[in-house]
């Protein structure tokens, strides 16, 4: 299939999938991979990725039984690329409310839409590798396409945007070639990429509860709605957990150190153990 080489075949009509674009994102895969594993899902784990990665990076998540599949960036053009690259978009739209690192590659992340490519599935649930996967969530895998959970961190007005993190889709050839007839237009500017892509081509996307994609910085801005028992996948978006000592790193330590346990495999996380945020002052 143009675009995607796959280095086995499916052992399921379902599958977890997320994208690896460089290797500075191969740690939180890895952690992510663990999480999955451990849920006890028998869905397939797969992982797109450009031929940015080396073979000890591929050799690595391949130990978690993931199916590779390198995907080619999207065929667009110079317009499209220059708009989206990485001084470029951020100097348009700048992140302003948290720190993007410096290995966000911006363009990179519209080669998540080739997993419609992957049509020897009937479902898949997209997982961004910055997450982790706390309690089974297979019953999403049941959900029609298109349902993500909405972008909150800040405040409940953030309950009108998607968030591109975790979401269900149901792969298609011809939803992939649609997408991309309206992704690269004259003057076209997602900017936030992906994300804000999806939210125009899903203009009735279905909304997730926020526990299946906790956004990280819900701990220290909103704590109210940080609930242990109900928390399911945290996304730990801007700043990611394998930085050394990035500016969040003090008041997201309880999160930082539960991504650890899976990166590292020492131990299970015990969620009910856990302590509650602080409230906001």
């Amino acid at each position: 299939m143009d675009g995607i080489q796959v280095s086995r075949a499916a052992y399921s009509q379902h599958a977890y999938v997320t994208l690896v674009t460089n290797s500075n994102y191969v740690a939180g895969a890895r952690a992510l991979l663990r999480s999955l594993l451990w849920t006890g899902t028998e869905a397939d784990l797969v992982v797109m990725h450009t031929a940015a990665l080396s073979a000890d990076d591929l050799a690595e998540l391949e130990t978690f039984a993931a199916r590779l599949v390198q995907v080619d960036l999207l065929p667009t053009s110079d317009a499209f690329n220059q708009a989206h690259a990485r001084d470029a978009l951020h100097g348009a739209a700048p992140f302003t409310k948290g720190g993007k690192p410096v290995f966000h590659t911006p363009l990179d992340n519209f080669a998540k839409l080739r997993l419609w490519q992957l049509t020897d599935y009937d479902n898949v649930v997209f997982l961004d590798a910055d997450t982790v996967v706390v309690r089974n969530i297979d019953n999403l895998f049941e959900y029609p396409e298109f349902c993500a959970a909405p972008n909150v961190y800040e405040s409940l007005s953030d309950f009108h945007r998607m968030n591109s993190g975790v979401f269900t889709a149901r792969p298609s050839q011809k939803t992939f070639h649609k997408m991309l007839a309206e992704l690269d237009v004259p003057d076209a500017f997602w900017r936030r990429t992906d994300q804000t892509f999806l939210q125009s081509y899903f203009p009735d996307w279905n909304g997730l509860p926020v526990t299946y994609n906790t956004l990280q910085y819900v701990w220290m801005n909103l704590p109210d709605l940080w609930n242990w028992d109900m928390v399911k996948v945290i996304h730990y978006q801007y700043e990611k957990p394998w930085e050394m000592d990035h500016p969040k790193s003090e008041e997201l330590a309880t999160l930082i150190a539960i991504w650890h346990q899976y990166y590292d495999g020492s131990s299970r996380p015990d969620l009910d153990r856990m302590a509650k945020p602080a409230a906001v002052s």
